[in-house]
């Protein structure tokens, strides 16, 4: 009889495990998708920790998928990333002009990240308390008409190839906005090229760069505060979410890069538009 208690014990906490275990799977599904589409990563985490009951892992889990995102996204690019660092390299140093385009290029992306890289150290500390449902719900709705308004205004996925720098600047300060929590970094970074009429396929290479030189710094800021902190972590969970968030980021990059065209923005724009409004009737209801 104890044995076959000790037995259903085991059996009891191994299912538990497996739970937690899926759990940090699905958070890695999550970031992966959400990361890349421009339906927002972080109104999602918040939407499921609410809605399911779900509690989120700490400032190290957030580290530990965001790094595997940057990294998969750095692997997708490694030509144009190898092509702008040996670019700028040369024509800093060696005074190649042949490479002054490269150089250029890196310093529109550095033009781009700019704004959203003030209003994260200004208000980064501010922002815990916009992780609300409501808050939420509002930036979701907001971002899901914004997207129908460039939906209608840029049917053509002709636009123009070169970014200029009043592009970069107006991309920069759109992006700027998706500190806040339910507002897609991409959807915003999206709605202000397309605003400047840029060719999606210029403006989505454009904007997963800006993603890579932002995370980097951001990175390694949140490996300080993760020390500071002293948060224990789960190992294998968060080996298991860093893995799947990498697959899945890799491949939703690359099928995002094959076939996204503005005509699809209209289908975001419904999709966030109605998690938005069940965010909020969640919100008046619970």
């Amino acid at each position: 009889m104890i044995f076959i208690r000790v037995i259903m014990i085991i059996e009891v906490f191994a299912m538990e495990r497996i739970v937690e275990l899926i759990k940090y799977m699905f958070l890695g599904v999550v970031q992966g998708i959400t990361e890349i589409l421009p339906v927002s990563s972080s109104g999602h985490l918040v939407l499921f920790q609410h809605i399911f009951d779900l509690r989120l892992p700490g400032l190290g889990f957030e580290m530990f998928t965001n790094m595997a995102s940057l990294i998969a996204l750095i692997l997708f690019f490694r030509k144009d990333v190898w092509a702008l660092v040996v670019g700028d390299f040369l024509y800093v140093f060696k005074k190649d002009q042949t490479q002054k385009p490269f150089f250029q290029y890196s310093l529109k992306l550095l033009i781009a990240v700019i704004p959203i890289g003030i209003t994260g150290l200004l208000f980064k500390d501010y922002m815990e308390q916009y992780k609300t449902l409501l808050s939420v719900g509002i930036a979701l709705m907001v971002t899901g008409v914004l997207l129908f308004t460039i939906y209608k205004k840029s049917v053509s996925d002709n636009g123009k190839e070169d970014i200029t720098y009043l592009d970069a600047l107006t991309i920069g300060l759109f992006q700027s906005v998706a500190i806040l929590p339910g507002v897609s970094r991409s959807g915003s970074t999206l709605i202000g090229g397309l605003f400047r009429k840029i060719s999606i396929k210029s403006l989505l290479k454009f904007s997963f760069l800006c993603y890579i030189i932002v995370s980097i710094p951001t990175s390694m800021l949140s490996l300080i505060d993760l020390s500071n902190a002293g948060e224990s972590i789960d190992i294998v969970g968060y080996i298991l979410a860093f893995v799947v968030t990498f697959v899945v980021t890799y491949a939703t990059a690359k099928l995002v890069m094959q076939k996204l065209k503005t005509k699809h923005l209209l289908y975001f724009s419904i999709y966030v538009g109605t998690v938005g409004m069940l965010a909020l009737i969640s919100y008046l209801i619970f």
